[in-house]
């Protein structure tokens, strides 16, 4: 589906060097410089600049690159579909975040791989903006994700609605009965590391009353959300993410919500794939069976 000089782009732009491409090709250097330079004059745009010695894409090159990858993406996925089709088999390699991958898929993965046994997954378990970079490199087919993402680049759809809260321990001591986030700014506050959906929630409800995760007391950031979780039961700090993720805990009275008035109440997760990929119509069906 692509010639060797579009090739040629794409190796290109995963370097930004024409001579690690070239290597990568097995061609010359000059013939890499031939063939982008091909592609400018067919399309009348040029595709790469200089930034001091570093090189760097276009808005034109942007495009060019972003419908390019969808292409080469799609190739990628059409041959390994051929091949399944020939063994009646089908293989999903997607990515979920966390909270979703966690605790909220399980029981739907279960039912849906009694429903398709001739399917085979592979599913990574990390913070959006890892999945978002696997996703525009074509490393995984979709995405399942709690956090803001820009929709304009994606093609997406709503997958659940879920409520995001604020929790501390039964007996946590507040310094004053909170009812709004600033009320929490006196309290030791801990977070999701940078690129979680979940924090990226919370930042932007802090935002919107112009404030921000340094305002707090006392900042601890953990990557691992049972980790978290265990650190505000054993009293050492608040936090906020989905109520699905602390279900069991507030069920066990292991952690009591806190009611903030300006906190956002719910959120949605979404169902995400490459934009405009001729696999649009497979993910729609896949993600109306998850």
């Amino acid at each position: 589906m692509l010639d060797f000089r579009t090739r040629t782009f794409l190796t290109v732009c995963k370097y930004m060097n024409y001579t690690k491409a070239a290597e990568e090709l097995c061609i010359t250097q000059p013939a890499v410089s031939q063939h982008i330079k091909f592609l400018e004059t067919d399309y009348k745009a040029k595709l790469f600049y200089y930034e001091g010695k570093k090189l760097a894409l276009t808005p034109a090159g942007e495009l060019f690159y972003k419908k390019l990858a969808t292409i080469a993406y799609d190739d990628q996925i059409l041959r390994k579909r051929m091949l399944e089709d020939s063994k009646s088999v089908m293989h999903l390699n997607f990515g979920a975040t966390r909270t979703i991958g966690e605790f909220y898929l399980t029981d739907k993965l279960t039912q849906f791989l009694a429903e398709n046994p001739s399917v085979q997954l592979s599913m990574i378990v990390e913070n959006t903006a890892y999945l978002l970079d696997k996703l525009q490199k074509g490393e995984i087919d979709f995405a399942l994700l709690e956090g803001y993402f820009p929709k304009t680049e994606y093609s997406f759809l709503p997958y659940a609605r879920e409520e995001y809260i604020c929790v501390a321990a039964p007996n946590y001591p507040f310094k004053q009965t909170p009812h709004l986030l600033e009320d929490l700014l006196t309290e030791t506050l801990i977070i999701r590391e940078a690129g979680s959906g979940t924090r990226a929630i919370l930042e932007k409800n802090l935002e919107n009353q112009n404030l921000g995760v340094n305002d707090f007391k006392q900042l601890v950031e953990i990557g691992n959300i049972h980790v978290l979780k265990k650190l505000v039961i054993n009293n050492l700090g608040i936090t906020t993410l989905y109520k699905t993720a602390v279900t069991e805990e507030l069920t066990n009275s292991q952690l009591c919500q806190v009611n903030i008035e300006d906190l956002q109440k719910t959120h949605d997760f979404y169902f995400v794939w490459r934009k405009n990929s001729v696999f649009s119509d497979l993910y729609k069906q896949i993600a109306q069976s998850f």
